[in-house]
């Protein structure tokens, strides 16, 4: 599959600096190492959001046979002409000032006002996002210059958990952000009362307050996850679930309320919690109904097939092949 046998990617954020600099790449992997072991031992989540993506990228393309190199400033400067990849969170556009032409994401891309002079420092020709409805929002001011890429869901990563034994019924993942204080009681809250009519057990994990072993051990002893989240760009906790062989029930009103893009997206934008899903993933449910909805969804668990859905649609070799496009379309715009 591989039209080159090279790529070369640029990180900068928490886990991984791009260092512009001598040694600066061993540097930036010694700080990676640090922090990693830092964060395990008081177990916090070793890696944010883009990072992770970043990792499985990577590990997609190294999988297609490519050799992959991360960082290397030399290597791009030698090479003007070589497209490249760029990922991270908001100061990479500063770190990362190359010539090269540039596909960017996963990562931080600034709204569609301000993005002209966030990325004025780089040659980036088209920019990413995890699925198609966020690049709606900067389609009016980047036109096909942005383009939807998954971060792929590697199954070895994450074995098949369905007919193992069981230690509870359901995990509720709690993603609630925005209206808190008002969502948990009308959504969280009331599904746990639900739940707890019907005899059904379950595990509550909150974004962000859990170590990785954790939410592994819960979807091991698991039959079905609750997703609670307003939207998602993707959702990798969910594809991660899936991949695991667990059907979503997952709250999906449509609605965006994130009060910084909703200044700038269109009118008629539809939104998900999980923008990638079908019929083999599970079931939605919107705050009216949720009950009735819920115990369709439990009837029809076992008829599920969410592994094969991540395997078709989220799988590494469909994903560099995706990247490996745009690498290209990258290198001729």
């Amino acid at each position: 599959m591989p039209r080159r046998r090279r790529v070369d990617l640029f990180y900068h954020g928490y886990e991984l600096p791009a260092l512009d600099r001598p040694f600066g790449r061993v540097q930036s992997n010694l700080h990676l190492l640090a922090r990693t072991a830092y964060r395990g031992l008081r177990r916090r989540q070793p890696y944010t959001g883009f990072y992770t993506a970043f990792r499985n990228l990577k590990r997609a393309l190294e999988q297609a046979g490519l050799d992959v190199h991360v960082n290397d400033f030399a290597h791009a400067r030698r090479n003007p002409t070589q497209p490249i990849g760029i990922s991270g969170h908001a100061e990479v556009y500063k770190h990362v000032a190359l010539s090269n032409p540039a596909v960017f994401g996963p990562g931080y891309v600034p709204p569609p006002e301000t993005i002209d002079a966030v990325a004025k420092g780089t040659n980036i020709r088209i920019f990413t996002q995890p699925s198609e409805w966020p690049c709606r929002i900067l389609r009016s001011k980047l036109g096909d210059r942005v383009q939807p890429m998954f971060a792929p869901i590697d199954l070895s990563a994450w074995p098949d958990l369905s007919a193992g034994s069981k230690t509870h019924d359901v995990i509720i993942y709690d993603k609630i952000h925005w209206h808190r204080d008002e969502m948990v009681p009308r959504i969280l809250q009331r599904l746990q009362r639900h739940l707890a009519a019907r005899n059904l057990s379950h595990v509550m994990l909150r974004y962000g307050q859990h170590h990785l072993s954790d939410y592994r051990a819960a979807l091991k002893g698991a039959r079905a996850l609750v997703f609670l989240s307003s939207h998602e760009t993707q959702g990798l906790a969910y594809q991660e679930a899936l991949a695991s062989g667990l059907p979503i029930f997952a709250w999906d009103e449509g609605r965006l309320v994130d009060p910084r893009e909703v200044r700038t997206a269109p009118a008629d934008l539809v939104v998900s919690s999980v923008p990638y899903f079908d019929e083999r993933c599970g079931m939605t449910f919107m705050e009216t109904g949720l009950e009735d909805r819920f115990d369709s969804f439990w009837e029809a668990r076992d008829s599920y097939a969410p592994r094969a859905f991540v395997a078709e649609t989220l799988g590494p070799e469909r994903a560099a092949g995706i990247y490996l496009d745009l690498l290209d379309r990258a290198a001729t715009a």
